[in-house]
Order: structure tokens, then sequence, then C-alpha cells
């Protein structure tokens, strides 16, 4: 199952935005001259000197980055000399912006803070494709900044009845070169701030599970054998002069013990549990459907189990679930239907209650979907109100290494 996500023209399909229709092409050109004719016109006689600029910075850092290669400073010009193209590539960018409508998104900053040591920045910064692409767009285009400067020069004075639509030709031009060799890729660019993303919800998901594990022992379990060894070291003082009382304390001792294991033994069910590791989802899912205060039917169909780390998504995935339905669903029946597709793992939870259910009202849902995000997975809620409610994840399946 796949979620339909519309994807928004990131590099400028369409070149200006209106808040009517969402986006609308550049009028067509005409011989009465409107304001995109002149910042059209301005950008193209803008294109000589800025240009002359990038070709000289681009040949001059490449030739003397290039031969001084085989002594110490090389290599550290070379990679300063990339870093420099990534500003002349923003500038460009700006005025593309500015003067042409073209919306290029701007790449991502290289995380030389976080790279290591100057070996490693020098690595990254070598091996930097947007800075070797905006020097390969610096280096080309002198002789197109000519050709367009005069073009445009020379026809404000002799074709001018024709100079709109020479221009919007020229104009499309420059606009394509900005955006094959000036726009980041987008591929690219999207799995990194998609990793970035799921790493940070990664760390504050183990963070907050780290807190919840004190929380529980120190509330839970810490507490209770604290009282135990008060009671028994009581019990111990008042053995031989008070037996009856004695006993009746390390009887409520022995109470308290069996509170505290019982209480450990959930907190263990809850970080991971032992029938999940022993028999899989299907026996686990079960377990956990067998405490829902609503009767659950479950069914597992997988040819083999997945990887530990899979399983253990897909069972705390269902588990929250499941508690949702005994808390807000006002459900009578549910069901979890879990099974395999291709090369994903797919669950299903249905309920016939109240529904309502979305992924921002507090019930737990959208730290799901951020979870499950953070491993490729895919979390989707159907919810009308009045119901029923089908909640729908995926996870990519690994196959489980014994």
């Amino acid at each position: 199952m796949t979620a339909p996500s519309p994807a928004a023209d990131r590099t400028g399909g369409s070149d200006e935005r209106d808040g009517r229709d969402g986006l609308h092409r550049l009028p067509p050109p005409r011989p009465a001259y409107d304001a995109h004719t002149w910042k059209e016109i301005v950008y193209l006689l803008l294109n000589l000197p800025v240009t002359l600029f990038g070709f000289i910075y681009a040949v001059t850092m490449l030739s003397v980055g290039g031969a001084l290669t085989l002594t110490v400073i090389g290599l550290p010009l070379l990679a300063l000399s990339l870093l420099g193209a990534r500003q002349l590539g923003k500038l460009e960018r700006t005025r593309a912006r500015k003067l042409l409508g073209v919306l290029v998104e701007e790449p991502t900053p290289l995380p030389l803070a976080r790279s290591g040591g100057p070996v490693q920045r020098l690595w990254m910064a070598l091996k930097d494709p947007v800075g070797w692409r905006t020097l390969l767009y610096d280096a080309i285009r002198l002789p197109w900044g000519i050709f367009t400067f005069c073009t445009v020069l020379t026809s404000l004075f002799v074709l001018w009845p024709v100079l709109p639509y020479l221009t919007r030709a020229m104009a499309n031009v420059d606009r394509a070169m900005v955006r094959g060799l000036l726009s980041p890729s987008d591929e690219l660019e999207r799995r990194i701030a998609e990793l970035e993303s799921d790493r940070g919800i990664v760390v504050d998901t183990a963070a907050a599970d780290l807190r919840r594990i004190e929380r529980d022992l120190h509330d839970g379990a810490q507490a209770r054998l604290v009282n135990l060894a008060m009671g028994l070291g009581l019990a111990k003082e008042k053995l031989l002069e008070d037996p009856d009382t004695a006993a009746a304390m390390v009887e409520e001792a022995h109470g308290e013990v069996k509170l505290a294991l019982q209480e450990l033994r959930d907190l263990a069910r809850g970080i991971h549990p032992a029938v999940l590791t022993d028999r899989g989802l299907d026996a686990a899912l079960s377990s956990v459907s067998s405490r829902c205060t609503v009767p659950v039917k479950v069914t597992v169909d997988l040819p083999a189990r997945p990887a530990a780390a899979i399983e253990g998504i897909a069972y705390f995935t269902v588990s929250e679930l499941l508690q949702n339905i005994s808390k807000h669903s006002q459900a009578r029946t549910a069901s979890v239907d879990v099974w395999r597709a291709d090369d994903r793992l797919l669950i299903q939870v249905r309920d016939d209650g109240r529904g309502g259910a979305r992924l921002d009202d507090g019930s737990g849902m959208r730290g799901l979907a951020e979870r499950l995000g953070a491993v490729d997975g895919l979390f989707v809620v159907d919810s009308p109100d009045g119901g029923p409610t089908v909640v729908t994840a995926e996870l990519p399946w690994r196959d489980r290494q014994d």
C-alpha cells in the first residue's frame, strides 16, 4: 500500500505563485514592455560582468589549485575555491529568483562543523558536487554572457519591436542553465533532509523511552524494594522479642516482593516482551490483544519472521493502537491483520468505534507516525466521525539474521 503524496514543483516548473490557484506562468511576451520583460533585459545585460567574473574565478582557482596539488597548499586551496563557488552559486540563484522568477531551492550546507578533523573536512569540501557544478556553470557561461549582452544591447536600438521575444527566448535558456546546474539534486537533497529528520526522531524517541523506564523503576519497583528492605529490617529487630509481629511483617514483605516482581515483568514487557523474542509476532499480538477491553481478532500471515527491529516496531505499533481502542474508541469489536506484500510488512488495525481519530489529536498517533517514518515506514489513519477507524502501517521488510 502506498499513500498518495502530492509533490510540489521545487525547482520551478512555473515561475511565480499566486494565492488563487497556486501557480501561474509568466505572461506571454509582447512588444509593449512589461515588468517581466524589463527584469529579463536587466538579467541578460548583467550576464556579461557576472559571467566574466565567474569565468575568471573558475579558471584561476582550478588552474592554480590544480598546479599546486603536488604541494601542501594545493588541495586546501582547491577546497576553498569550491566553498567560494558555493557562494557564487548562491548569488546566481538569488539573481535568477529576483529577475527571472526561477524558484530553485538552496542546497544543504556542508556539515563541516560535525565532520571531525581537518582531513575529513578537507575531503568533504573536495568531493562537494554543488561546488563542482557551480564551477562548471561559471566556466562555460562566458560566451553565452557575451552573446546575450551584445544581442540585448544592440536590439534595444535596432530590434526593439521584437526584443521581448528575443529576451524571453534567451532568458529561458538561462532558466534552464540555472535549474540544470545550480539546483540541488532533488532526490539526494530530499533523502538527506529525511535522514537528518529521522535521526532526530530516533534520538528523541530513545531519550523518551529511557526517561520512561527510569521513571517506572524509580516510582514502582525501586520504591517497593526500599519499603521491603525497611520492613525486613524492622522484622529482624522484632524477631526475638515479638515473633508474631515479625512473622506478620515478613508476610507483608513477601507480598511486596510479589508486587515488585510483577512490576518488573510489566516493565520488561514494555521494553521487549519475552513472548515476542521466543514465539514471534503471532503469539505476541495474541497476548497483547487479550489485555484489550474490546474483543480483538488477530490474523498474522507471514512466511517467515522479519528482522528483530522491524518485529519490535510492529509489535509496539499494534500495542499502542489497541490501547487507544481500549481508552478512546468505544468500540464493540476490533481486528488486527498482519501480512507481507513484496518487500513491505503491512499492518491494519480496525475497530467499529466512534471514529474521529487524527494524527494531531494527542492520542499518540503522531508519535507512531514519526517512529514509523524514521525507519522508512508509512502510517495512514482513516477515521471519519462515527467510525469505523482503519489504521494502516507499513514497514520495510528485512529478513531475520539468526
